[in-house]
Formats: structure tokens, sequence, C-alpha cells
């Protein structure tokens, strides 16, 4: 930004007076600004004090104390403080070695109007926190990472942080520019349900919180087993396969004697298993070893594999988008679907998009004249069908309630945590009497029975309807994983889609 005379710069600067005199000088400058040559405008922040949070105690502390910004150049604004205000001073930026000389401290546009609309818009709602940001990323009782979400809109639009617990109340800690160039300042606003937040899938923390490790290797196993044509010996097959790895933690052993007992296809796939795949496995049959008997207690049965998994089990030409694998008592078909989620990088402090291949899996069977296609969900239907009565209509239909504030006394409207409010997708279909995919309690498959998504169809609709079921599934899929809400639905949802 030129000056009058197109010969320097503007800068915002940093000018200390007396605590208290902070309007006087804004007063004096904005009166005189007109006659002065070079200086343009002139900021005193509106919010001197903050909460600051030690511990479990808060208190009101000064903050903005003594300081005013002027946009300026540097031979206007030291002339005019010499001349009309000789308490008030521009800051200098602290010497980093004796030899260094000072700088003054010139902050840029875009920080400036950070601070701006920080100081404007939220500094009274916030309470300053004194440990770093990066503190908060981890929670301390349980070593989880804590969710990241971000701010959709209202006044703390774009805004991102993580959620994190103080006292009975979860609040957003998130991060604002501070005072001084490069400084930051950690901030919490102290109820997240206020406001419109959109979770972001932590890229460095949320991965085995999602789908578990021994999950995707149970699964990757089966999907070997069932490609290899194993059919109705794949659970026998795959007990043998991990009592033989956790005796002896070596693929290569294995591979071997797979070869002796002439089950060639399986040595050769187990021998093309990439590295991050033999993890998976010599992770699990290391966890078996150590606890014999815990790939029965928890898989007692193979029925189906879940709706979206990291590999297909079956090879899927490249210029086919799915397979099918006959089953004895119906066709499974895989089929690969790009998933593109909004990640966090907790490590850079940077937020993107990432695309990744997984692979759905349904079923197909002939019912009559119609064909039935199914996914599983098993384990998320049944503790869905678990609730009944005013819980049930309150977990599906809720819409708000009424919440007393503390502070003012006054009652709010809030919503409830609700298939309603934040999956309305599966909100549609278990309320919806015209959906055409269904929820469905004790489907039979074979000898045994699976809490399902359904949709049925003639032979002449059965692509449309394939599409159809894999596409709603995938919606309530991203629905409850990117909402901060529904926390007990997540953890339910990692047996539906073993993240990747």
């Amino acid at each position: 930004m030129p000056d009058k005379l197109n010969s320097v710069d503007y800068h915002w600067f940093l000018v200390c007076t007396k605590p208290g005199h902070e309007p006087e000088l804004c007063s004096l400058i904005e009166r005189e600004k007109g006659k002065i040559r070079n200086i343009l405008e002139v900021y005193c922040p509106t919010h001197t004090k903050v909460y600051v949070r030690r511990g479990d105690n808060e208190q009101q502390q000064p903050f903005f104390n003594g300081y005013v910004f002027v946009l300026a150049t540097q031979d206007a604004l030291v002339e005019f403080l010499r001349d009309n205000n000789s308490d008030a001073y521009i800051w200098y930026n602290r010497k980093c070695t004796p030899d260094e000389k000072a700088t003054v401290c010139t902050i840029p546009e875009s920080q400036m109007r950070a601070f701006r609309d920080y100081n404007e818009n939220y500094a009274d709602k916030v309470i300053v926190l004194e440990r770093p940001y990066t503190d908060y990323a981890v929670n301390a009782k349980t070593d989880e990472p804590n969710e990241i979400v971000r701010v959709v809109d209202g006044l703390l639009a774009g805004c991102e942080g993580y959620i994190c617990r103080f006292h009975k109340k979860k609040g957003l800690v998130f991060r604002v520019q501070g005072l001084i160039p490069g400084s930051w300042l950690t901030v919490t606003y102290p109820n997240v349900s206020d406001l419109h937040v959109v979770r972001l899938h932590n890229a460095e923390g949320d991965r085995l919180s999602i789908g578990t490790e021994k999950g995707r290797a149970v699964d990757l196993l089966t999907g070997i087993l069932q490609g290899c044509g194993y059919g109705e010996r794949t659970q026998s097959l795959f007990y043998e396969l991990m009592e033989r790895l956790a005796a002896d933690l070596s693929l290569e052993a294995l591979c071997k004697y797979f070869q002796k007992q002439g089950e060639k296809a399986l040595a050769d796939r187990l021998a093309k298993l990439t590295t991050k795949e033999a993890e998976l496995l010599i992770n699990l049959a290391r966890y078996e070893h150590d606890t014999p008997g815990y790939v029965k207690e928890n898989w007692p049965s193979l029925i189906f594999r879940p709706l979206l998994t990291p590999t297909s089990g079956i090879v899927i030409e490249k210029d086919k988008g799915e397979v099918e694998l006959q089953h004895k008592d119906y066709t499974e078909i895989i089929r690969r679907v790009d998933i593109t989620e909004e990640v966090y990088y907790p490590s850079r402090q940077e937020d993107g998009k990432v695309t990744t291949a997984y692979y759905a899996h349904i079923g197909m069977r002939k019912e009559k004249d119609d064909l039935v296609f199914f996914a599983n969900w098993d384990d998320f239907l049944r503790e869905y069908f678990l609730t009944a009565g005013k819980a049930n209509e309150k977990l599906v239909s809720g819409k708000v309630q009424k919440v007393r504030n503390e502070i003012t006394l006054k009652e709010t409207e809030k919503l409830i945590e609700s298939f309603r409010n934040y999956a309305p997708t599966l909100y549609k279909v278990l309320t919806d009497a015209d959906s055409a995919v269904k929820a469905v309690q004790d489907f039979k498959v074979g000898e045994d029975t699976l809490n399902v998504f359904t949709i049925r169809s003639s032979a002449e609709e059965k692509d449309a309807a394939k599409d159809k079921l894999i596409q709603t599934c995938v919606r309530i899929c991203k629905e409850i994983n990117t909402t901060n809400h529904l926390a007990v639905w997540r953890r339910y949802l990692r047996t539906v889609w073993l993240h990747n």
C-alpha cells in the first residue's frame, strides 16, 4: 500500500501507552490523522480482559492493557508520538543475540484482520488456556486422540480445533493469532454443543480407532481364503492358519506348509502379501500367541464380510468395477468404492482431502420372483434394535430439548443427539415406510442370522437396486463418521466400515 507520495509502504505498528489511556490516544490520533501525512488508521482493542483457565480455576485478567494499533509509515508515526504524546512509543521486537540490532514490530495485514476478527467477535466468548495447543491433541486420561472438528457457520466459521472435556462440558480448543507477530493464543469455546461443527478425520491418530487393526487382519485373511475358493472350509482353515502362525511367527514357514499340503493357491497368495498386510497378520498372530483362544472367542463365525473393507479378497480386473463370488446360500458382490474424506494432520496443523479405495460387500439371493440384496450391519443394528420405547423414539426422531443456561438461568433449545439431526439418511431408512432400503432384524443367511440393510428388486432392475443399497449405506457411514455427535454409533460403525 503506497503512501500519498508513492515512495514508502504502510505497516501496522504496535504502540504502547499507559494502561487505561488507550481510548485517549486513539481519540487523539483520530482527530489529528486528517491533518497528518501517512497516518491512515488507528485500532483500539475493545476487549482488554480475558478469562484464563489455570487447572480447574478461571480468572479474569488484563490482556490488552496499554496497546493501540496504528496503520502508518514509521517516520510519520514516530514524529507524531514525539510531538503529541511523549508517554507512548512504538514496540520493538526482542533481540535474540547481543550483537543483533533491534527491529520495529510490524504486523502483517492478514494477521491484523484475524486479530480484529477475534477481538471484535468472540474474545468475550472464549477462555484463554495456559497450555500449548498441541497438549490438547490427546486425552490425558484415555491416551486416545481428541476429536478434531471444523466450525461450519456463525462467528467461528472455519475455525478448526480439538473437542476436549472441561469439568462436565465439552469445549472447542483452537488457536488464534496473538498480539505479537508469530505468537498464538490457545483458547476454548466452553460449550461446543452451541456450535455447528463437522468432524474431520485425524489422518495421524484416528486410523486404528475407526477400524481396529485386528478386525482388518481377520477380514484380510477371510477375503484371501474365500478368494482362493475355499467356501465352506473358510472358517476351519482360518482357525488352523492362525494357530500355526501364532505358534511360529513366520509367513515363509506357513507358505511352505501349505505348499506341502497341496494348497498352492493359498501359499502363492500368502507369498504375495504386501508389507502392510503381513504386519496385520503377524500382529494378530502375536496377540493370539499371548492370548490363546482370542480369535475364536471374538470371531466365532465368519458368515459374511462387513460392508466396507480395505481389501477385495478376490482379484477384480482393472476394467471391471465389481466381481461376484459364489457362496453356498448367496452370491457376494464385491465392488470398488472410492471414498473422499476431509482429513487433518495435527503435527503440521494442516487439513486436506484424501480419497481411499474401499470394497463394498453385499449379498444377493433369490426369493420367489424377486432378488434380495443385503449388507452386513450386524453389531450396529443389533444395538439399535435393543432400544425401545422412549429411548428409541428419542434416538431416532428426537429433534430438540430444553436446556437451562447456568449463567442466564434461561431455557434454550438444543438439538438432541438423534439420527434425525445427525444421520438423516439413516433416519429416513428407519422411519420412511416408502424407503426402498430397509433395516431387517435376524435376516437368515444359511444356518445363521444377521442384522442387515436390504433392498428388493426384480431381475431387470437389479443394477439400480445394487447401486441404491451401496450408495445409501456409504452415505450413512459418512454421516455418522463426520459428526462429533453419535459417538456410541461410531464405535459400532467400526464393525461396518473397516477404515483403512
